[in-house]
Formats: C-alpha cells, sequence, structure tokens
C-alpha cells in the first residue's frame, strides 16, 4: 500500500510499475470478465454504441449475474440493435422484453430505457450526436456534457410505459446524473469505451480527447486507489473519481484512464480485496514487497488468470 509502505520509492516507481502492470496486462484474457465484451461484438459504430450504452447502464453487481440480461435485451436487435431500437414501436415491440429485471429495475424501467433509447435515436440519429451536441455547446468539462446528455434521457415523457410522466428509481438508477453527485460510474465507463483508443477500448468517439474522460468510480477502484494512495476520500462520489483521475493525470496527462480496466480487473479476479487482507497484500506488486521489480509480469499473470 503506497500511503503505508515506506519502503516504496516517490511517485515515478509507482509510475514505472503502474506502466510495467499496464504493458504486460493480458486484455484478452479478461474480456469474458467484462461487459466490453457486448459492444465489442458489432463493427458498425452505431451498433457499437448502442450495445455499450445498454451494457454499461447494467454493468453493476456481478458480471455472471448482469450479463444475461444484457443478453436479453440486445437478442431482438441481433447484428444491428441500432436499427432495431432507433425503430422500436412500444405496441408491437414490447413482447420481446416481457418478465425482463434486474435487482433495482422491474420490466416496466427496462421497458422504459429502451422506449426512450428508441426515441433519442429517431431524433439524433445516434447517441454520440446527443453527446457532441452538449460537448461542442461550450460543455467541454465532461460533467456537464453528461449532464445535459442524461437530461435528455430522463427529460422523454414516460407516460406511454408507466401511464403517466413519472420517472421511478429503478430507471433512474440506470442512468445517474452527475449534478446528483453520483460518481456515475456506469456513464464514465461508457464514455471510456467511446473515447479511448487503443488495448480494447473502441475509439469511435474522436472528438473527445482522452485526458477528458472521469474514471469508472467502483468498489474496486476505490479500494486499490486507495491503497495506491491516489485518494483519501471515502465517499463514493464523482469529486472522488476527479481525483483519482487527477492523480492517474500525473503518470500520463494524456491517457489516464489507460489503468482502468487493468486495476479494476485486480479487484474483480479477486487479487486485490483492499487494505487489511496480508496474503493478498503480500503478493500485490503495489505492495513493494516483492524483491524485484523485474518480478512484476509473473505476479500479474499469477493473480489475474
Amino acid at each position: 500500500m503506497l500511503s503505508q509502505n515506506k519502503s516504496l520509492k516517490p511517485e515515478v516507481s509507482l509510475k514505472q510499475i503502474l506502466d510495467k502492470f499496464y504493458e504486460e496486462f493480458n486484455f484478452k484474457e479478461r474480456l469474458e470478465h467484462d461487459p466490453i465484451e457486448f459492444p465489442l461484438r458489432y463493427s458498425d459504430p452505431d451498433d457499437a454504441e448502442v450495445a455499450g450504452f445498454i451494457a454499461a447502464c447494467f454493468a453493476y453487481g456481478k458480471v455472471e449475474l448482469f450479463k444475461p440480461v444484457i443478453e436479453k435485451i440486445l437478442m431482438p436487435g441481433e447484428k444491428h440493435p441500432a436499427q432495431f431500437f432507433a425503430n422500436f414501436r412500444l405496441k408491437k415491440d414490447r413482447k420481446y422484453f416481457k418478465d425482463i429485471r434486474y435487482r433495482f429495475n422491474k420490466e416496466k424501467d427496462i421497458l422504459c430505457l429502451v422506449f426512450i433509447l428508441g426515441r433519442i435515436l429517431q431524433k439524433w440519429g445516434s447517441l454520440k450526436n446527443l453527446f457532441y451536441n452538449f460537448y461542442e455547446s461550450g460543455h467541454e468539462d465532461i460533467r456537464n456534457a453528461l449532464d445535459g446528455f442524461v437530461d435528455c434521457f430522463l427529460g422523454m415523457d414516460t407516460s406511454d410505459v408507466y401511464g403517466k410522466n413519472i420517472r421511478p428509481q429503478g430507471l433512474t438508477q440506470l442512468i445517474p446524473l452527475p449534478e446528483k453527485k453520483s460518481a456515475c460510474k456506469r456513464m464514465n465507463l461508457f464514455l471510456r469505451w467511446m473515447v479511448r483508443t487503443g488495448d480494447i477500448d473502441l475509439g469511435i468517439w474522436d472528438k473527445i480527447p482522452p485526458s477528458k474522460l472521469i474514471i469508472p468510480l467502483d468498489t474496486h477502484i476505490a479500494k486499490i486507489s486507495k491503497c495506491l494512495g491516489l485518494t483519501k476520500r471515502s465517499a463514493p462520489d464523482w469529486k472522488t473519481a476527479e481525483e483519482i483521475t487527477g492523480a492517474l493525470k500525473q503518470f500520463d496527462p494524456v491517457d489516464p484512464l489507460k489503468y482502468d480496466f487493468a486495476l479494476c480487473h485486480q479487484g474483480i479476479s479477486g487479487a486485490c480485496r483492499g487494505e487489511g487482507y496480508s496474503a493478498a497484500c503480500s503478493l500485490c506488486i503495489f505492495s513493494g514487497k516483492q524483491k524485484e521489480a523485474n518480478e512484476a509480469p509473473f505476479i500479474i499473470k499469477k493473480m489475474v488468470v
């Protein structure tokens, strides 16, 4: 743990370890344990962003639980989900979403998300066009652009689905607003997929610099970030996500989120369990307890399989 282990060298050493960790990480091996596998299935950018948006909305809880839900939602669109959802008609197509639910999200909440997505695509043509509308209108701060993007979804009339124009928690939980102080992990995850290029991210929204992105803050990133001294905050909110992102910018100001996938999967794989687990911590490449820095590739391979 960087903040506690005085045997570690200053920040330069942490950068070297992080960079080596990133370079040696087996991204392909971890894809089946990550929702990014859904947008990666599609060659058409419009299909990829729609699949990515839906996958990101439901990317909470255990991977093995939310993946079947995403599969069911995307299934009616077959090879071209963007076309299916752009042509979505509630009366005709609601049958495809019967009995689909996930944790806080009831059948009507999922149906309403699909309904709103269809309306957005009909009006804007693509999710990229909608996001760019806010990003290019003097709101190049990613938070302000994301606020406008989500506001468009939540501003749609939901009466056709619920019988009255309401936004129950099961709907708003799927697309939270930064202005509500939420870390907006899943929307920031979606933006990472769309904006970053290289390794596994798609990079199909090319007008936004990766340096503008905010890290998708989940429990895994929160735990390992505290261990590494990237934040002292405990609240899982937007401010903490900004602080962690700012710390990572010291290591790569152009592409700070390049470390996100690998760090997150340290937690998903069980390799990192946060502070207080001595067995895991003693093997962690970030603890400074291994004898030589060049042992890192072996430890990485061992921990992420």
